[in-house]
């Protein structure tokens, strides 16, 4: 499906973001695992979350659709019932990391996972190295690749220092140390943390230090039970992103984005866009805070100007999914905008390096490719033109926000993988015109 954004008037008014698509898909997984039934509201009703909503059902879980919220009742940490078929993650690459942590403990019980041609590209060795150190089995396409199969055991705990900073392989092997006698996960750099914060507020007995050198540990041992009876799931930051870089970049905008989760593992953004002089009021939370709660704020948001910065390699696992909108506010900056460190987005839903860096060259953009990031010539704005989504939700909506703030408008082909985490987003735009 192909959708033409044409260069936009001021966009004003209040809005609220979709529910947060990590804390949605943590919200069923955990609830799933919970030994009594589990309220979850505002949960993302998207394509990603909704392959975990069905991954939970072919577990055993009883999900029931409500009003207002979902009611989730799960069999227990132990009790995943294998469905006999593969379980299908679809487009989602938070579920397919997260689950096998909890399947990897179902001992005598094996599951086999496979997603859609994308997910087939997206290698699991990450989440595989420390789950054999556990104990479980994982045997993968290629070593590698989904499909894979993960033959549960009785598992090991054991101390594991991440190689490159990621929550999704954090959380699984903090998921799979649920039933060890202590598990450890070290982190150069800080990664999000919702995991950390929904097995807090469940009783799990987790406990997370940081050293004089800034290395995050993050401990958790033996859990009987889960106990969760309502999780609230907040705006989606990194979905609100989209709009503030809407708000920020077309001239005389002034946005009000309601009941957006302000964790600061999310805010990274937040904190690169105040670098570069934009005009974003908002409470956000400290950084180093802790705790069950994730933070809620409004947002206030107005076009300005905009200056070139550097993003770092610490600074990129607080705003990996933001990234490429870095690249196009670098595009409207006065100087240069530079992103290391980010080899991570290689290895996402399309190679994001050279997906963004060539659609928004496609747009007139003064950008180019690095081993593990991009630089970006700042020229005062883009002329508009094709970009092609290449099955990736974040450039669909990139191409979208390009658009409205191009001189001649943005046509993006293949809009519909927005449909993963904000298929809502063109009517939203629609309303703010």
């Amino acid at each position: 499906m192909n959708v033409r954004f044409a260069s936009s008037g001021p966009l004003k008014g209040r809005i609220s973001p979709p529910a947060d698509k990590s804390i949605s898909h943590r919200a069923a997984l955990f609830a799933a695992m919970a030994s009594e039934p589990v309220r979850v509201r505002n949960y993302l009703d998207a394509e990603d979350t909704n392959s975990t909503l069905a991954a939970v059902r072919d577990l055993g879980a009883i999900v029931e659709v409500r009003a207002d919220e979902l009611l989730i009742r799960g069999g227990g940490l132990r009790n995943a019932q294998p469905p006999g078929h593969a379980i299908d993650v679809g487009n989602a690459g938070t579920l397919m990391r997260l689950l096998p942590g909890w399947l990897s403990f179902q001992a005598g019980s094996s599951f086999v996972l496979d997603g859609d041609a994308s997910i087939r590209r997206r290698p699991i060795d990450r989440i595989a190295e420390p789950l054999r150190l556990m104990g479980a089995t994982i045997e993968a396409t290629e070593q590698r690749f989904p499909p894979f199969t993960v033959h549960g055991a009785r598992l090991a705990g054991i101390e594991y220092e991440l190689p490159v900073a990621s929550a999704q392989v954090k959380s699984c092997v903090l998921i799979a140390g649920m039933t060890t006698e202590r598990t450890v996960v070290v982190e150069p750099v800080a990664s999000r943390d919702h995991t950390e914060r929904m097995l807090l507020g469940a009783g799990a007995p987790l406990e997370r230090e940081r050293d004089r050198d800034g290395v995050y540990r993050t401990a958790i041992g033996d859990a009987d039970e889960l106990e969760l009876e309502l999780i609230e799931v907040p705006g989606d930051l990194s979905s609100a992103a989209f709009l503030i870089a809407a708000g920020v970049l077309v001239p005389r905008s002034r946005l009000l984005i309601e009941g957006v989760g302000v964790n600061w593992t999310r805010a990274g953004f937040l904190r690169i866009l105040e670098r570069m002089g934009a005009i974003v009021v908002g409470d956000v939370e400290p950084d180093g805070a802790f705790g069950p709660l994730e933070p809620v704020a409004d947002l206030d948001i107005r076009n300005g100007s905009l200056e070139g910065t550097v993003v770092e390699p610490e600074e990129v696992p607080l705003a990996i999914d933001e990234l490429p909108l870095v690249a196009l506010m670098g595009c409207f900056a006065e100087g240069e905008t530079i992103v290391r460190g980010a080899g991570e987005l290689r290895v996402k839903e399309s190679d994001r390096i050279a997906t963004v860096v060539g659609g928004l060259r496609g747009l007139g953009a003064d950008i180019e490719a690095t081993e593990d990031g991009f630089v970006v010539r700042g020229t005062g704005g883009l002329r508009g033109g094709i970009i092609e989504a290449h099955g990736d939700h974040r450039l669909a909506l990139l191409g979208a926000v390009a658009g409205l703030a191009s001189r001649e408008g943005v046509e993006v082909v293949g809009m519909e993988a927005a449909a993963v985490s904000y298929p809502g987003f063109a009517d939203d735009v629609a309303r703010l015109v």
